[in-house]
């Protein structure tokens, strides 16, 4: 199964109201392993960044002046999405832009987004894990031990990157954590996230590893683990497992 974790920043917050994307960040995992493979461009959207837009990303109007436009990389991006499944936190922002790119580009080749790969939404996912709670980036990085501590400012490849650890972790893994005691703090919505403990950053598993080992039980045991199940629920009253 190949995925590719996708961020994009932008020169503001609605593609009808004529704002662009200035910068995308992908990388790729296959087999839930990431494979090393990313794809990585500033963008000139042709038009002016918000001032508000800037604050969050730094990415300027000069700095984006000799950058190529969308029409100009959109086949190499697009190529590097194509068949796989889009892994993006709140899908529908960063799906919407580059279906308004597509639309403007006018290449019959491009359609739309859904028109060449599947889109999964982290967001919606953990809105469903963890109702009630948190869940912009910065949140799951600390529910999940991410190590965040580079983002302090939004960027597209980096947020792909630290996206794509929690996307791993919130789904079963393929990291290994470290963990130590230590401090947890709260901060502000929007602000660095601080490490809830002191520990190594996550460390992947190599990819020519040995097939993990799966025990099952013996029908001894099993009969076993029924029999105490029944003491239990004897003494306790009904179980939930």
């Amino acid at each position: 199964m190949r995925q590719v974790v996708l961020d994009t920043e932008t020169t503001g917050l609605d593609p009808k109201s004529g704002h662009r994307i200035i910068e995308i960040g992908c990388v790729e995992l296959v087999n839930r392993k990431l494979t090393g493979r990313h794809y990585h461009q500033y963008i000139n959207p042709q038009r002016q960044v918000e001032d508000g837009a800037i604050e969050v990303h730094g990415i300027t109007n000069e700095f984006l002046a000799d950058k190529p436009v969308f029409a100009q990389i959109a086949d190499e991006f697009m190529t590097f999405c194509e068949g796989a499944e889009l892994v993006i936190h709140n899908a529908p922002f960063d799906v919407g832009f580059i279906d308004t790119e597509l639309r403007l580009l006018g290449n019959p080749r491009w359609r739309n987004v859904n028109a060449h790969c599947g889109v999964l939404d982290t967001l919606t996912m953990a809105r469903e894990k963890h109702p009630g709670q948190k869940n912009n980036l910065d949140a799951l990085c600390k529910r999940y031990f991410v190590d965040n501590s580079q983002r302090d400012l939004h960027g597209a490849l980096l947020d792909a990157e630290i996206l794509a650890d929690v996307y791993l972790m919130m789904t079963g893994g393929q990291t290994d954590l470290v963990l130590a005691q230590g401090d947890s703090s709260e901060g502000e919505e929007g602000k660095k996230a601080e490490n809830d403990v002191a520990g190594e950053a996550i460390r992947r598993l190599s990819a020519d590893r040995a097939p993990l080992l799966v025990a099952r039980a013996t029908p001894q045991e099993a009969e076993a683990h029924q029999s105490m199940l029944g003491l239990l629920e004897k003494s306790a009253g009904k179980h939930f497992w």
